[in-house]
């Protein structure tokens, strides 16, 4: 019996069992899917923005590097040679196809916002990102399986039991990280709701006869959406049919050309068609992510339009935040309620996605009123606050949890604080644990800190820039639990340490 099984080889599912590996699980990973490549993982059609959220993950557990060299990225930037002050970022990202003017985004109006290599989103491609992933699973312990499709599953009080054709797979625990059309979620009996589509999405790549005929870029018309990168012949459109076109008919040439003169208004031509894939803004989240010992992550859990690409990096984020609290209630030492955190956690910044994504869909669509939408959002996101407003949004920094603090650092990403010896916070995170960091000159939290180090990494000394703060608890997914003033509460640091990594150790 496995501590987990995952079900799911995606980015989201390699993730989690990379911080499950991390902290010492045995994990297994089924995938439904014999190979892991595919020309839809690959360039052009495969290609995926990470927000600077999830850039930020891969760097505190040391994949960064890995994950920009598979990516193309020539400038793997050195956490020493970082600026002294954080950069704007290199893209805005876009609101319903509204492109942001990163120069006017307000970094200094971005919360607690310090330099880091991980400042910056970036452009990757599936295959690339699940090659790291599975390589780093497996030096991890992971053991993945490829051609099983999951049909059953039966749980008790003590395990759970996944069945494939002949074969069953027990483990203490079972996370669907198996996409939008989750076997687990409906084997499972989670509740998932939401609302329906307004359009048919296409991803083609093809061979264009006269290319010159579409604009470049994201183009808003009267009759839809059509969306032309600089990779030659990958195209996006968007046709408002109510999503009656996805998957009920194969894109033949003709359906797709004509779904391109319509959105396009010209007569462009489509010669050949290599690859498509269809989508639509179907919105819908389960009530729950867990059902017994049974728990959901990424697609599985929740589904919404890829505009503004936040899909991938939502799941992500799920990872990051179940990875160490399932661990810990594997391993027994997790204090009441701390798994349930993770649905109280999450689940809400998915809701908020979801309506991101629906007010995106709102304002793209081919009439008078949609249209007059668009000119008041372009005239706000002109603006240096408005700007600022939705970059917070895609690049994941204005994601804040409700911790019960007071403080406006906590529930935040912590800032990547750097000691006097040029020692990072990213740095001290790639082992899983929790990090406690004491700037307090008396080193005042030495002592409060004995008992939790499996779990919790304590470090001293000054910082380059303490954001005036003298400690900050920060939990293995990077999230800060509690800080303190010049002078830290020791009481109180002890009391945030049991709440989240439990009694201290004899």
């Amino acid at each position: 019996m496995h501590d987990v099984v995952i079900v799911g080889a995606g980015p989201v599912g390699l993730f989690l069992a990379c911080e499950l590996g991390l902290a010492g699980c045995s994990v297994l990973v089924l995938e439904r899917e014999p190979e892991p490549h595919s020309p839809f993982k690959a360039k052009p059609l495969g290609m995926r923005g990470l927000s600077a959220a999830s850039v930020e993950a891969f760097y505190r557990r040391g994949m960064l590097h890995q994950v920009l060299t598979a990516s193309g990225v020539p400038d793997v930037p050195d956490a020493d040679d970082a600026a002294d002050e954080p950069s704007p970022p290199r893209h805005g990202g876009h609101f319903a196809g509204m492109v942001l003017d990163p120069a006017k985004v307000d970094v200094a109006a971005l919360p607690y916002r310090l330099p880091s290599p991980a400042q910056h989103g970036m452009l990757t491609y599936l295959g690339s990102l699940e090659a790291v992933l599975a390589e780093q699973a497996s030096t991890l312990g992971v053991e993945i399986k490829r051609g099983v499709t999951v049909s059953t599953m039966v749980q008790n009080d003590e395990a759970v039991v996944a069945g494939a054709g002949a074969d069953e797979y027990a483990a203490r625990w079972v996370v669907g990280c198996d996409g939008g059309r989750s076997a687990v979620r409906g084997l499972a009996g989670f509740e998932f709701v939401g609302t329906e589509p307004q359009f048919t999405g296409y991803t083609v790549h093809a061979t264009v006869a006269d290319p010159e005929k579409l604009r470049p870029g994201f183009n808003l018309t009267p009759t839809g959406m059509y969306l032309q990168p600089p990779n030659a012949g990958h195209i996006g459109m968007m046709d408002f049919d109510g999503g009656a076109f996805d998957r009920s008919q194969l894109p033949t040439l003709d359906h797709l050309q004509a779904v391109l003169r319509r959105v396009s208004g010209t007569d462009v031509t489509l010669s050949e068609v290599h690859l498509v894939s269809t989508f639509t803004d179907r919105a819908m989240q389960t009530t729950t992510y867990r059902q017994g010992r049974v728990l959901l992550a990424g697609d599985a859990a929740h589904i919404h339009s890829p505009l503004g690409g936040q899909g991938l990096n939502t799941g992500i984020g799920d990872a990051m935040n179940l990875g160490w609290k399932l661990a810990a209630t594997v391993h027994g030492y997790a204090p009441d309620g701390l798994l349930d955190t993770y649905t109280s956690e999450r689940h809400p910044i998915a809701e908020k996605v979801l309506d991101w994504s629906r007010a995106q869909v709102a304002a793209m669509r081919p009439d008078p009123h949609a249209q007059a939408i668009q000119g008041v959002i372009r005239d706000l996101i002109g603006t240096r606050d408005g700007a600022t407003y939705v970059f917070g949004k895609v690049s994941g920094s204005s994601i804040r949890y409700d911790l019960g603090s007071e403080h406006p650092l906590v529930g935040r990403s912590a800032p990547d604080l750097r000691l006097e010896d040029g020692t990072r916070l990213g740095d001290l995170m790639r082992d899983g644990r929790g990090v406690a960091l004491d700037f307090s000159i008396d080193r005042c939290l030495r002592g409060s800190a004995t008992g939790w180090e499996s779990r919790m990494r304590y470090v001293a000394g000054p910082a380059r820039n303490d954001l005036g703060l003298g400690a900050v608890l920060v939990r293995p997914d990077g999230v800060v639990a509690w800080a303190g003033d010049r002078a830290p509460d020791r009481e109180a640091f002890e009391q945030a340490a049991g709440h989240w990594f439990g009694g201290p150790e004899l």
